[in-house]
């Protein structure tokens, strides 16, 4: 399983990568192992606004159709076009072409609430066990 560093995690298994207050958001490796063959993405539309912690969309695997929360605030400002038709690319590269949104975020403190790459893993490993 993969955890790259320099990402924020989310507790629901999203990952973030921030450059200059625009966040990148994923699903991590870890939920799209969970997951399984995914079949079917959700995702808001352009100027749509997500706030923290509230779902903003949808994944539907062949075993279970599950929420995708936001991680932080703000307004989506593109989303991965490739994945209404190819949703299958978040297994094949959850961490770059698997990507789902871009957000402009409405607050910076948003990110204090996430894990690093060791939190994330000290996750991981207590919900195996």
């Amino acid at each position: 399983m993969e955890i790259p560093p320099g990402l924020k995690y989310s507790k629901e298994h999203e990952w973030v990568a921030t450059e200059g207050g625009v966040a990148t958001i994923g699903i991590t490796d870890h939920a799209q192992d969970q997951l399984g063959e995914i079949v079917y993405i959700e995702l808001p539309s352009v100027g749509d606004k997500i706030s923290k912690d509230d779902p903003f969309g949808v994944v539907e695997s062949v075993k279970a159709v599950s929420d995708i929360y936001a991680p932080v605030s703000g307004t989506v400002i593109e989303i991965n076009e490739d994945l209404p038709e190819s949703p299958e690319i978040v297994n094949e590269d959850p961490y770059g072409d698997g990507w789902l949104v871009k957000v402009r975020i409405s607050d910076a403190d948003d990110l204090e609430d996430l894990l690093d790459k060791e939190e994330y893993e000290q996750l991981v490993s207590k919900e195996r066990e």
